[in-house]
């Protein structure tokens, strides 16, 4: 999917970050939700990407919205 070359920078990021989200999810304390800073840093350290603050927000909404059945 990252690979196809109708997607842009733009799109690659996102799918990623999305990625990042749900690991951060995953990876927080039980009864605790992730925040975008624990997504910064899943992103950064699994898959050497960079993200801003919006991107990190935008990303977790999705997963969080997805994940409650939204």
């Amino acid at each position: 999917m990252l690979t196809d070359d109708a997607l842009d920078d733009a799109a690659r990021e996102r799918i990623v970050a999305r990625g990042a989200a749900q690991l951060a999810a995953r990876r927080a304390p039980e009864g605790r939700q992730a925040t975008p800073d624990a997504v910064r840093a899943v992103a950064f350290e699994e898959f050497a990407l960079l993200l801003d603050g919006d991107t990190a927000r935008a990303a977790l909404r999705v997963w969080l919205s997805a994940s409650v059945g939204g």
